[in-house]
């Protein structure tokens, strides 16, 4: 039997079939710079093979053309985000709690909880529980204290991460946003407030990298066993 390459060049785009089978997660697409048309193009090579594709950061154009080529996926405005329905990864034993310090939060969180759920991570939300309102934050933490990772997802001073890490005894993972004002600089403040913890068991990701960190936590997840 001839064995199917790992990479398939369709001209745009290198697709790489073989990265689940190196990482145990399937493929991401990262959506902007790419038409519509070369959107359907690499989900329906996925397709083929039945391997499960996200992609991240993607318009409703870009839904819709899929839509409109009948290929099967799942779009959320939100999170940005598109999901193939065939080929799912394999069910994760693990739970992460995806929090936000506001509302303005949600759509970075969406992505991290989204791409989570993709992996195969149980995901539970808490949404508006920043350090300006504590109590909102303490009257969640019995529920929280039962995920394996928490992903904290900020913007303005960016506290949350430090104060989430001094209440559980789970890893970390704080998501700087560009949420908030000038000076915040587009969420340089925020990132270089959790870089900076003083609290034990918080990693960083990029501004705004809801999907960076949902991947570190899913590969946390994945070792338990």
């Amino acid at each position: 039997m001839k064995k199917t390459p790992e990479v398939k060049d369709i001209g745009f785009a290198k697709l790489d079939f073989a990265r689940r089978a190196r990482t145990g997660f399937g493929e991401t697409v990262f959506g902007p710079g790419k038409t519509p048309e070369q959107m359907v193009g690499i989900f329906r090579a996925f397709r083929e093979k039945k391997l499960p594709v996200l992609a991240t950061r993607c318009t409703a154009e870009q839904a819709e053309a899929l839509a409109a080529a009948d290929v099967p996926v799942r779009y959320d405005p939100v999170a940005r985000a598109i999901a193939s329905t065939w080929g799912r990864n394999k069910k994760l034993k693990g739970r992460v709690a995806v929090l936000t310090g506001g509302t303005a939060d949600i759509p970075v969180a969406e992505e991290a909880a989204q791409s989570a759920e993709f992996f195969g991570a149980t995901v539970d939300r808490f949404f508006d529980v920043g350090v300006a309102g504590l109590h909102r934050l303490l009257s969640q933490l019995e529920a929280i204290r039962r995920a394996d990772v928490v992903i904290a997802v900020a913007g303005m001073e960016g506290a949350l991460p430090s104060v989430v890490a001094g209440l559980v005894a789970v890893p970390v993972v704080a998501v700087p946003t560009s949420v908030g004002y000038g000076v915040g600089a587009g969420g340089v403040a925020a990132a270089l407030a959790m870089l900076n913890s003083c609290a034990e068991g918080v990693s960083v990701v990029n501004i705004d990298n809801g999907f960076g960190a949902a991947v570190v936590a899913c590969r946390m997840i994945a070792q338990r066993k």
